[in-house]
């Protein structure tokens, strides 16, 4: 009896022991797996020409002079100049009075897409700049788009 439950152990081991190494295997991945846009240096040129780019049409707007309290919307169009589906993971504002809003869904090659930033004046006043960030899976991965406005209070 003590040699078949010893028997029985041994089997049980070495199958866990061939499970945990499978396991691992499945889940261990090397550098080269990984298409990361942020270390698209060490890529050949190949995998770069493949990549998503993103090509706005301007990266800056001008809200001019407002009265203090209005909010303000402007669109940041773009388009995916690359050869494969451009996915945009954030795109986050330097402040609480600024948000924005990307496209969920990715965008094919040779697609538009837009970027919604809302700016809300309440508590700004004077020359106000405010940045957005906007990152994807593009090279670079991160893009800045900026707003400015000239807030002046209601007299």
């Amino acid at each position: 009896m003590k040699k078949l439950t010893l028997y029985c152990l041994m089997i049980l081991l070495c199958c866990c022991s061939a499970c945990r190494q499978k396991t691992t295997e499945e889940n261990t991945f090397k550098v080269s797996d990984i298409h990361n846009p942020q270390t698209a240096d060490g890529m050949s040129d190949k995998a770069n020409k493949n990549m998503p780019a993103i090509t706005f049409e301007t990266t800056t707007y001008d809200f001019g002079d407002v009265v203090q309290g209005e909010k303000l919307t402007y669109a940041f169009k773009f388009k995916n100049t690359g050869k494969s589906n451009l996915i945009i993971y954030s795109s986050e504002a330097t402040c609480g009075c600024t948000t924005s809003t990307p496209p969920k869904a990715p965008i094919r090659p040779g697609e538009s897409g837009e970027i919604t930033v809302t700016f809300d004046s309440q508590s700004q006043n004077g020359k106000v700049t405010k940045r957005i960030l906007v990152a994807a899976n593009t090279y670079p991965s991160e893009n800045i788009l900026t707003i400015t406005a000239n807030v002046s209070k209601l007299k």
